[in-house]
């Protein structure tokens, strides 16, 4: 019951491809352990090894050893449910987690390893303030000089004062650096093979960020460094230059795999296409029929109707060999212009294209995706007119990213620097418009706001994101229905009319009832609640992970803390075995005691007192996958010693766990 061992994984992987080079030594606890001997490993990969003090290409700062190694350490923490701060606990498949991001993304690696289609995250701009994720090894000025090359042991300057960074330019980079590293090693962990990160940011880390990301996900899987137009008007006070923009960075975790998702098409890109020669299969945009990647094969003269002969520019060549242009000649799909005279281009038809949507592009314009004042001023209204948070993204923003992301129907989006929850708004959003039933997880740290937002009745940034969602879902849920229960009147209102031009036959109006129906049905089944779970030390007494440290007398003491109920150690138990936390969960009496059933009989748990062994044999004989009861719920030593024998003899397979 904690989180997976990285560093022990990582050894297993290369015992795998050569053990040779895994030894024995004695570990810090005076007991064996497996270690990998660098030497022989070397000599394995001798043509590739790097020597020490060969120069390389390499971004790396003072305090990288420590969050890499951050990031593969393992936790006992675990996630508590919050019912009373939950939205339809027992049927949403939504999760919102309070906590230090770093932890919860580590109690999440195991269960949603390579799940999640998209992560968004907002983190916090370094603007040279401290920040609240700093982690156990944040530096102060000294540490930082000390660690950081720019003196020697005695003292010396090593480093030109010309060219030392400025405490702003230094210090702060690092620290800001070792807080989102780590967090986004284990955040690649779990995206899917055509899964997609987008990560906002401004100039101050931008170039860092880039750096960093090409680490951890690999330069090839970069998608886009996309600009958004956050400000619609400048800033006249501005030292130098406005700043009008903010970028979005995007990775895929396979670039082989991720397909982006294209927009929609609009009516002034329609708009573009023409029909002059009158082409029965419609409008269509000529386009150019030249490429740069030069084929001898591709370079050959064509004769224009008007007689004139062409030839591709220097440099380039047709994209078309002279077999694919004849063909396409043939079917009238070449253009030479008006008067038959002009370099060749291929036709590009509207009804062809229709289905294709358009290719997203680099800059995100403030009226097509908003700009910062219009996500503001929807959480505004959302409040009652209150300012309860700063710098929230706009939900068209959102929208569109949730749209490049090319989400399936049931895809996980996780946002672990949530702040407001824009991220929920906006799925919860487009699950409406697109009949869709895409979850998200939502993690946050619970910060303090400041005491003008204390006087709107939130203490901290995680009541501010539940309480937008519960607004947010309600809303939406409402204006949608509202909106289809007006459509929907009207057409039951053109029953008596179907003879006039607006309809062409009453099934046809039947149809579009019944299309309407449905759509209904489907949005009053929207999901928009969520799962409050909270970061908390284990539920077991240390005694469970060390009792070497016991004595007899305290050895066989209660091994789950007093505070923790039923429920508590059920979300621990789904996380040690992989479970969803959002898998549906029931309750149920089984020989008067209670009994948790998560996702029908995959799971089923008792941490029930004197559990007997008529309660064990009703269980076995619903074959569940796993059973997990604790040690203290047997009602004797009796039914511990016949606990195995009874699944033996009524489901043998099933997987038995006693904590």
């Amino acid at each position: 019951m904690q989180s997976l061992d990285l560093v022990g994984n990582n050894i297993d992987k290369i015992a795998q491809l050569f053990p040779n080079c895994v030894t024995e030594r004695i570990g810090k606890d005076g007991k064996p352990e497996l270690a990998i001997d660098f030497d022989k490993l070397k000599a394995e990969l001798t043509n590739d090894v790097l020597e020490e003090g060969e120069e390389r290409y390499q971004f790396t700062w003072s305090g990288k050893r420590a969050a890499s190694r951050l990031a593969n350490e393992t936790t006992t923490q675990t996630l508590r449910p919050c019912r009373e701060e939950s939205v339809d606990f027992d049927n949403t498949q939504n999760l919102y987690i309070e906590g230090d991001n770093l932890d919860v993304l580590k109690v999440l690696r195991e269960t949603y390893l390579g799940k999640v289609k998209m992560i968004y995250i907002d983190p916090p701009y370094n603007t040279g303030n401290d920040f609240v994720y700093n982690d156990d090894f944040a530096q102060g000025k000294t540490e930082f000089e000390q660690n950081s090359g720019l003196f020697d042991e005695e003292g010396n300057q090593t480093i030109d004062p010309m060219q030392r960074n400025t405490e702003s330019n230094g210090r702060f980079h690092t620290d800001w650096l070792n807080m989102i590293y780590p967090r986004l090693k284990v955040a690649k962990d779990l995206l899917t093979d055509d899964g997609v990160i987008f990560i906002s940011i401004d100039d101050n880390e931008q170039k860092n960020l880039k750096n960093v990301c090409d680490e951890v996900f690999g330069g090839n899987n970069f998608i886009a460094q996309v600009v958004w137009e956050r400000a619609f008007s400048p800033k006249n006070d501005a030292k130098f230059v406005s700043n009008s923009h903010d970028y979005i960075l995007i990775y895929s975790k396979d670039v082989n795999c991720f397909k982006i998702g294209r927009l929609e098409r609009t009516a002034e890109a329609d708009a573009r296409y023409s029909n002059p020669d009158n082409d029965p299969r419609g409008v269509w945009q000529s386009d150019n029929m030249t490429v740069k990647t030069y084929s001898a094969s591709c370079d050959y003269p064509i004769t224009t109707p008007s007689g004139r002969v062409v030839e591709p520019p220097a440099g380039r060549c047709w994209s078309l060999s002279p077999k694919a242009f004849g063909e396409r000649l043939r079917d009238n799909r070449i253009w030479f212009g008006p008067n038959g005279d002009n370099t060749p281009r291929i036709k590009r038809f509207l009804s062809e294209l229709k289905f294709e949507g358009m290719a997203p592009t680099s800059i995100l314009f403030y009226k097509d995706v908003g700009h910062s004042q219009e996500g503001a001023q929807e959480v505004i209204k959302l409040f009652d007119n209150k300012g309860v948070f700063d710098g929230p993204k706009p939900i068209r923003l959102l929208k569109r990213l949730i749209t490049l992301a090319n989400l399936g129907d049931n895809s996980i989006v996780l946002d672990f620097f949530s702040g407001s929850a824009s991220t929920a708004h906006a799925l919860i959003k487009v699950n409406s418009e697109k009949s869709k039933h895409c979850k998200f997880i939502l993690v946050q740290f619970p910060e303090e706001v400041s005491n003008t937002k204390k006087d709107h009745g939130y203490k901290n940034i995680c009541e501010i994101g539940k309480e937008r969602i519960r607004r947010a879902g309600k809303k939406i849920k409402d204006d949608e229905l509202d909106k289809l229960n007006e459509e929907l009147n009207y057409l039951v209102s053109q029953r008596a009319l179907v003879d006039n031009d607006f309809w062409c036959n009453s099934n046809e109006l039947e149809n579009k009832i019944k299309e309407l129906g449905d759509k209904i049905k489907d949005l009053q089944r929207l999901d928009t609640g969520f799962r409050v779970l909270k970061l908390d030390s284990s539920n077991m007494n240390d005694v469970y992970y060390t009792p070497e440290e016991f004595s007899l007398n305290t050895l066989f003491s209660e091994n789950v803390k007093e505070n923790r109920t039923a429920e508590d150690l059920l979300f621990q138990v789904m996380l040690d075995l992989g479970i969803e936390l959002s898998a549906k969960i029931e309750k149920q009496e089984i020989a008067g005691k209670e009994v948790f059933l998560v996702d029908g009989n995959y799971l089923i748990a008792c941490f029930d007192k004197d559990v007997n062994e008529t309660t064990i044999t009703e269980i076995a004989k619903m074959h569940p996958v796993y059973f997990v009861m604790r040690d203290a719920s047997a009602a004797s030593d009796n039914v511990i010693d016949n606990f195995d024998q009874l699944f033996e003899a009524y489901s043998k397979d099933t997987v038995r766990k006693i904590l």
